[in-house]
């Protein structure tokens, strides 16, 4: 059974909160100060804390420190009626899982809680896959093998909150434990390859290869070299043997970055490696069995290129056995703030800054950008934002002109229309950042109506 703590000094709510959850099979305890919190966590394990941001002694920004601090890795919900938005970033800064305001509704908090217990779940997963992939390559290590290009950089990211970045995440955790060739589907910028490492570290294969391949940099006449390899002498310029991608992501994963810029010819030569699983080097007559999970991306709508005949519709089928597609950062406007304040962090341990946050003016400007270049372009701004900054807070003054200048009109929607009822409740989810508090008053309904609709229209 689960067990929850929650922290929160109104003993009736915590009382009724704490039966309510307990129906629903929960093993649960409560506390009213951080310093009881203190010392039930020191004293038993727990699955979850539920923890009120206001306490008598200390605030939830306090327990979440000291929690990381002894290594406490339950996941944390955290419950305020000050639902500030620098107060929710800093908390899932510190490790929180969420953020809800008070009054709690029930069901949303129900569907978090399990939310955050399966990824707990998962995130122990991915760890013991980690850690075991450590052991194998400290072995290799110890017994003096000379690894290729089997490292994958470590991974530094924060999960999105909006409903459009835990559905990308919990495909992702759905998908990386088994052997599908995963093509990833998504605007520049928007963190392909970063999905790509995800898949392979929550994989059987975490510990062997992971290999990288940028296949709109790669001259055509050096396609088959560069994935297969080649023997010396076999070309002009072939001064020794090269061992190619497929061979070098032996027993891992090969991802393959843009792989709609690939020749008809290399496309050829590919479709048949993974048909066969055996690759033979340039110049060579030896075949060589390959065993490799494929993953790929594109930014491309291949299905078109299929109707254009630049793209093989039989090799679109062998990399397509699932699909993930990456949501652009507008999708995500919940996000923004959160994504921003972690490159904030970032750009301070890099340039060696202190600055503390974003005032206001920044912080409505970030929020109201459209993002065409996606993580990338907020990621720049951000670090070159900080590098300005001459005082505590990053200003408009020193965000880019393509920031500050953004100021769309804000979004019209109306359901007079029932035939284009559906498309505008997407539109204002999506305006709204998986707000759906939100998307109801842009729509000019109750959130009950909203619900509803969502129900008719099997929108998730």
């Amino acid at each position: 059974m689960e067990r929850i703590l929650i922290v929160d000094d109104d003993i009736t709510f915590a009382l009724m909160l704490r039966t309510w959850l307990a129906k629903r099979g929960f093993d649960v305890e409560s506390v009213g100060s951080v310093a009881a919190a203190r010392t039930a966590l020191a004293k038993g394990s727990y699955s979850l804390v539920l923890s009120d941001m206001r306490l008598p002694d200390e605030d939830g920004i306090a327990l979440l420190q000291w929690m990381s601090g002894e290594g406490i890795a339950a996941p944390v919900i955290v419950m305020t009626s000050y639902a500030e938005i620098q107060n929710a970033v800093r908390s899932m800064k510190l490790g929180a899982r969420d953020y809800v305001a008070k009054p709690v509704n029930p069901d949303e908090l129900l569907k978090k809680i399990r939310e955050a217990l399966e990824a707990s779940a998962a995130s122990e997963s991915f760890e013991l896959a980690e850690r075991s992939a450590r052991g194998e390559r400290t072995e290799k290590a110890e017994k003096g093998v000379r690894g290729t290009r089997d490292s994958v950089e470590p991974l530094n990211y924060i999960e999105g909150r909006s409903d459009a970045a835990r559905q990308l995440y919990e495909y992702v955790r759905l998908v990386a434990p088994t052997n599908m060739s995963v093509l990833v589907n998504g605007a520049s910028g928007t963190g392909k390859e970063h999905v790509a490492q995800l898949i392979h570290r929550g994989s059987k294969r975490a510990g062997k290869p992971f290999v990288a391949v940028d296949c709109g940099a790669i001259p055509r006449e050096l396609a088959a070299s560069e994935f297969f390899g080649h023997v010396k002498g076999s070309f002009t310029g072939a001064l020794t043997d090269k061992v190619g991608a497929f061979e070098a992501a032996n027993g891992g994963t090969l991802f393959l970055d843009e792989v709609g810029n690939l020749t008809y010819e290399t496309q050829v030569q590919l479709l048949r490696a993974l048909q066969e699983r055996r690759i033979r080097r340039v110049g060579s007559t030896r075949e060589i069995p390959v065993d490799i999970r494929l993953v790929t991306a594109t930014n491309e709508n291949l299905e078109a290129a299929i109707v254009r005949g630049s793209f093989r519709a039989d090799l679109f089928h062998r990399i397509n056995e699932f699909t993930l597609r990456m949501p652009e950062l507008r999708e995500m406007r919940g996000d923004i703030l959160l994504f921003a304040d972690f490159f904030l962090d970032q750009a301070n341990r890099e340039l060696g800054k202190h600055i503390v946050g974003f005032d206001a003016e920044a912080v409505a400007a970030l929020t109201r950008c459209e993002w065409p270049g996606n993580l990338r372009q907020l990621k720049n701004a951000v670090k070159s934002a900080t590098l300005l900054a001459s005082g505590d807070y990053i200003t408009c003054r020193e965000l880019p002109a393509e920031v500050t200048a953004a100021t769309p009109a804000a979004p019209s929607f109306s359901l007079r229309d029932p035939a284009s009822e559906e498309e505008q409740i997407r539109r204002a989810l999506s305006a709204a950042g998986g707000n759906k508090s939100q998307a109801a008053k842009l729509l000019g309904i109750d959130r009950k109506t909203l619900y509803n609709k969502l129900h008719l229209y099997g929108i998730e």
